[in-house]
């Protein structure tokens, strides 16, 4: 397998895929300018096992919520790309059906449409959603968890390449939480995956994948849907529910994990919460948050036009098509003409 990961095909088709819509950006324009001699070092430091990942670039963001992005320079991202194309096949065939996140034919629009498909068949909803979660992820269960399904040293090194070299890099985002069977030196457990990484956003279904089997092998859950650390279960009966979450917090303790306080059964008429959306069983409605943000970042980039002598309105049309296509899938028709119509070019 590593052979495959290091061959010239895959590097090749790596590049392609960590460049594609980023080839005017100034550090994937100066890879390509030496395009072949790029792929050739990193290909002999991959084969010789010299690899060693760069420093991160780190920043903020604020919408949803704060988040630490942590960007890997671009030659690292070929490798992850390359390790990704090789590994993805092999874990997603076991990856549950409910599981909505990062997978190709999956995503945020038909994770919705099966919440509310899932609304409509049921009285009550258990959501949750994990603590700290890329922060909190231990490399040593991750480690094993991969392990399980990879049997090629080399492969695994990689692995361990890469998990050492986003170490730390989330550790101020981290609350110490001890487990049974924790030591003092339980603080020193490397842990936390870049929040931006492809192997990142792999990794985290990788990580949950075993709890995803134990909601529907163990807690016979079918009706169940999880993106990224963000899941619900659906049912009828209250007390099974409460049932179920007491059993999840005892089985996310394997995975030294637990989830946010407050987390109890509701009714689905009550409306669920979900990826910027509140879905209904006969209706979905945006977020009033999510309205306010565009609305403020729609102004800022008008203002931006006017600055410029209205030369170049590429950039708005670009926002307002991207937006329109994502909340289009609930009922916004009046927030979008509310939105538009208080704005002049």
């Amino acid at each position: 397998m590593y052979a495959q990961v290091c061959s010239w095909e895959n590097l090749l088709l790596a590049y392609r895929r960590a460049s594609k819509g980023k080839r005017g950006h100034a550090n994937v324009a100066a890879f390509e300018h030496h395009l072949e001699e790029n792929l050739v070092d990193l290909q002999d430091d991959l084969l010789t096992q010299c690899y060693w990942p760069g420093a991160y670039a780190s920043f903020y963001i604020h919408e949803p919520k704060r988040r630490l992005i942590s960007a890997a320079p671009f030659r690292d991202r070929v490798v992850h790309h390359a390790l990704c194309n090789l590994l993805e096949p092999i874990f997603e065939r076991s990856f549950v059906a409910g599981s909505y996140a990062n997978r190709r034919g999956k995503g945020t629009h038909r994770a919705l449409d099966r919440v509310q498909q899932l609304a409509r068949r049921h009285r009550f909803v258990l959501q949750c959603d994990v603590r700290q979660f890329f922060p909190s992820i231990d490399h040593a269960v991750l480690r094993d968890i991969l392990a399980r399904k990879i049997d090629d040293a080399q492969v695994l090194w990689l692995v361990d390449q890469i998990l050492a070299g986003g170490a730390g890099v989330l550790s101020e985002a981290y609350d110490m939480v001890y487990f049974p069977g924790d030591d003092l030196f339980a603080a020193n457990r490397p842990r936390g995956l870049p929040i931006g990484n492809l192997t990142s956003q792999f990794w985290a279904n990788c990580y949950l994948n075993p709890f995803d089997h134990f909601v529907l092998r163990e807690l016979r859950c079918l009706a169940y849907v999880r993106y990224v650390d963000d899941f619900l279960l659906f049912g009828d009966d209250k007390a099974q529910l409460w049932q179920w979450k007491a059993a999840i917090e005892q089985r996310l303790r394997r995975f030294r994990m637990t989830i946010h306080p407050g987390a109890h059964p509701r009714p689905v008429a009550e409306g669920i919460p979900f990826l910027g959306f509140r879905i209904f069983p006969d209706h979905r409605r945006l977020k009033r948050r999510k309205g306010v943000y565009y609305a403020r970042k729609l102004r800022v980039l008008v203002k931006q036009y006017r600055q410029a002598g209205r030369k170049e309105r590429t950039p708005i049309d670009a926002s307002v098509r991207g937006w329109v296509n994502h909340v289009r899938y609930a009922n916004t028709l009046g927030l979008r003409k509310a939105i538009f119509r208080q704005v002049k070019l």
